[in-house]
C-alpha cells in the first residue's frame, strides 16, 4: 500500500474541506437556514442593440452611484439565480460547451492526457481562412483507429447565440436573443469551479486595459445598460485631463507608427483590475474573487500574488489570453512565466466555495488540460514558443498560425554581411556568441581605421548587453558611449552629441532601449547586430541612420550581423524565409 506523503489531490482537498469546516465556527445548521450558494463561474448571456446607450457614472454621480449599490447587488444577486435556470436550458450531449467545459467533460481520457503530458502530439498542416496556413496539433488517438479530430471547420458556438452571432458578423446589425424555459431547473448542480473568475486576459500597459474596456462595452445592449466606476477608470487608466499625448499629436511621420500605437496614453506597466458582468452592468475594480474577469499586467499581477501569498483567484481559469507578447517579451519575460506557474491550482483556502457544486475536474486536478489559451504577437520568439509547447495541455488541441517572411527593405547599395558561428546546443549559445564576437568579430572591425569609429553595436538581449558592456568597459584604449533602457534623458543627449561629434567611436544599444525610445540617431556609418534585431523593422531604420547626414554614399556604410541556426525566428524575419533557410543550410 503506497503512503500518502500528504501532496496527493484527495490529501489537499480533504484538507482545504476541513479548514473551512473549522472557520464556520459551532453555528447550528437548520435545514431553514440554506441558502443556495452564487454561482462563481457561470457564463453570460450576451446580447446585441443597434444602438449602444451607456449611462455613466461620472465623479459629480458619486453619492447616487452609493445609494445605488444596495439596488444593484439585488440585481446581481437576481441574475445569478436566472443564470443557473439558463443554464439549464443548454445543458444537453450536442452543446459544445458541456462537452468541454461540462462537469462530464467527454474529451478527458486519461490515455489523452498521457499523451498531452509525454508530448505526444500529431501534427497536421491546415488553411484557416484569413488567418492562413497553421500548424494544428491534437494529442495521440488512444485509438489508432480513430480519426484526428480537425480544427477548422465551422465555429462552434451556444445554439441560442448562432443567430445573433452570424447576424453580428454578417452586417454588424444585432438582434436580441431569446431566452427560453426561464423556470426550468438545473440538471445537475456541479456548476462552478473553486473561485469566480474564469476570463484572465494579461496586457502590457494601462493603455491596453483602455482598449479592452472600450472593446467590452461597445457592445452592452441599451438602454439601461451600466459601467459602474467608469469615472474612477478612466481617470486611472487613460491620460490625465489637458494632458498632450505627445506621439498622437505629432506631424504624421515624425514616430513610426507601431510605435505610436504601442506607447500613446498611458504606458504604466503595474496594474490589475477585476470586472463584473451582468445583464445590466458592467462593474470595474470588484475584488478578485467576486469578478468574472481579471485584466492585469504580468507585473502587476504577480506583485498582487506575492502581497497576497496567494493565487486562489486563478484556480478556475477557464480562457486565458495573452496580448500584445511582443511587447511583454520587452518587459521582463520572468513575469510572465511566474503568472503561467500559478494557473489552476488547488486553492489554499475555501473562500466560502460551496464543494458539492464544483465541477469534478477541479477537485481531480485536471483544470489545465481542458484551459482555452489565446496568444497573439507580431512575431514569435523561442520563449513564446517554448509556452506554446510545454505550458499549453488543452486535450482538444492547439493551432499555430505560420507565416513566411519576406526580406525587410533596405537601402539600395548597402549589402549586410552576415556572419556565422559555430553551436552545439542552446544551451551554449550565449557563450559561444560571446566568445566569436570578442575573438574574432571586434578584432577585426578594430583593426580597421574606417570600422573602428562611427560603430554602433546593437544588441538585442538585455543579458548580452550587461555582458558585452562589462567587456568594453575593461577594454584599454576603445572610447564608447552607451543607449539602454535605463539611460536617463540627460544620459542620453550626453550619449548622442558625443558619438555624432566623433568624441566616442562606439556606441551600444540595446534593442529595449530602441523598443521605447525610437530615437533616430546621427553619425552611424559601420554597424554591428551582435544578433538580429527581435523587431524587423530595427533592421531597416538603423541601415537608413547613416543616411539622415549629408553626403554619405552606400559604400561609406558597412553592416555585420551575428547569427547562429538557433536565431532562425529572428534571421527569418530580416532576411525572409527563404534566404533564411539558405543562411542556416549552408552552415
Amino acid at each position: 500500500m503506497a503512503i500518502d506523503d500528504g501532496n496527493t489531490v484527495t490529501t489537499k482537498l480533504l484538507t482545504l474541506l476541513n479548514v473551512s469546516a473549522t472557520k464556520l465556527g459551532k453555528r447550528k445548521v437548520v435545514e431553514e437556514d440554506f441558502v443556495p450558494a452564487e454561482k462563481l463561474n457561470k457564463r453570460k448571456s450576451i446580447s446585441f442593440s443597434d444602438k449602444v446607450s451607456i449611462k455613466r457614472l461620472d465623479a459629480e454621480e458619486h453619492h447616487v452611484e452609493e445609494e445605488r449599490a444596495t439596488e444593484t447587488d439585488k440585481a446581481d444577486a437576481e441574475d445569478d439565480a436566472m443564470d443557473v435556470d439558463e443554464d439549464a436550458d443548454v445543458r444537453d450531449s450536442s452543446d459544445p460547451y458541456e462537452t468541454h467545459f461540462g462537469p462530464n467533460s467527454s474529451v478527458l481520457a486519461e490515455k489523452v492526457r498521457t499523451a498531452v503530458d509525454q508530448g505526444a502530439w500529431t501534427t497536421s498542416k491546415e488553411v484557416l481562412g484569413r488567418l492562413g496556413p497553421a500548424t494544428a496539433s491534437v494529442p495521440v488517438q488512444p485509438d489508432p483507429n480513430a480519426p484526428a479530430s480537425k480544427t477548422s471547420g465551422q465555429i462552434d458556438i451556444l445554439e441560442r447565440l448562432k443567430g445573433s452571432f452570424k447576424a453580428h458578423q454578417a452586417k454588424c446589425t444585432p438582434t436580441h436573443a431569446a431566452k427560453t424555459n426561464p423556470d426550468s431547473p438545473p440538471e445537475d448542480v456541479q456548476d462552478q469551479g473553486f473561485t469566480r473568475p474564469s476570463v484572465l486576459v494579461l496586457l502590457p500597459f494601462r493603455n491596453s486595459a483602455l482598449d479592452w474596456f472600450h472593446a467590452l462595452t461597445s457592445h452592452t445592449p441599451s438602454p439601461s445598460f451600466q459601467i459602474e466606476n467608469q469615472a474612477r477608470f478612466l481617470a486611472e487608466y487613460d491620460l490625465p485631463p489637458g494632458t498632450e499625448d505627445k506621439l498622437t499629436s505629432a506631424e504624421p511621420g515624425t514616430y513610426p507608427l507601431d510605435h505610436v500605437e504601442t506607447f500613446k496614453g498611458n504606458v504604466d506597466d503595474n496594474f490589475r483590475i477585476g470586472v463584473k458582468l451582468t445583464r445590466k452592468s458592467v462593474r470595474m475594480f470588484t475584488e478578485f474573487y467576486g469578478c468574472d474577469l481579471i485584466l492585469a499586467s504580468p507585473l502587476g499581477l504577480r506583485r498582487s500574488i506575492e502581497k497576497e501569498k496567494s493565487a486562489d483567484y486563478l484556480t478556475s481559469i477557464e480562457i486565458l489570453i495573452v496580448d500584445q507578447m511582443d511587447a511583454l517579451m520587452m518587459q521582463n519575460w520572468d513575469h510572465v512565466k511566474f503568472v503561467m506557474s500559478h494557473l489552476n491550482k488547488l486553492p489554499k483556502e475555501s473562500h466560502d466555495t460551496d464543494f458539492s457544486r464544483i465541477k469534478p475536474w477541479y477537485l481531480d486536478g485536471l483544470a489545465p488540460y481542458l484551459r482555452q489559451s489565446i496568444l497573439l504577437s507580431s512575431f514569435e520568439t523561442p520563449e513564446m514558443r517554448s509556452l506554446y509547447n510545454n505550458s499549453l495541455k488543452n486535450v482538444a488541441g492547439k493551432v499555430k498560425i505560420d507565416k513566411r517572411w519576406l526580406p525587410v527593405d533596405i537601402p539600395d547599395g548597402v549589402k549586410p554581411s552576415f556572419v556565422h558561428f559555430d553551436c552545439g546546443s542552446p544551451q551554449d549559445e550565449a557563450d559561444k556568441r560571446f566568445h566569436h564576437f570578442t575573438t574574432q568579430l571586434l578584432p577585426s572591425v578594430l583593426k580597421s581605421a574606417v570600422q573602428s569609429t562611427n560603430t554602433v553595436v546593437f544588441v538585442p538581449s538585455s543579458y548580452d548587453f550587461i555582458r558585452v558592456h562589462n567587456y568594453f568597459r575593461k577594454t584599454a584604449g576603445v572610447s564608447f558611449t552607451v543607449l539602454s533602457e535605463y539611460s536617463s534623458n540627460q544620459d542620453i543627449s550626453r550619449a548622442r552629441l558625443a558619438f555624432f561629434k566623433g568624441e566616442k567611436s562606439f556606441l551600444l544599444v540595446s534593442e529595449r532601449f530602441h523598443f521605447y525610445k525610437r530615437y533616430k540617431l546621427r553619425g552611424i556609418r559601420n554597424l554591428v547586430f551582435y544578433g538580429p534585431p527581435d523587431h524587423p523593422q530595427y533592421f531597416t531604420e538603423y541601415l537608413s541612420y547613416p543616411f539622415l547626414d549629408e553626403e554619405v554614399e552606400p559604400s561609406d556604410v558597412t553592416c555585420r550581423v551575428l547569427y547562429s541556426k538557433y536565431d532562425w525566428f529572428r534571421l527569418e524575419r530580416v532576411a525572409g524565409t527563404e534566404a533564411a533557410a539558405e543562411l542556416v543550410k549552408i552552415v
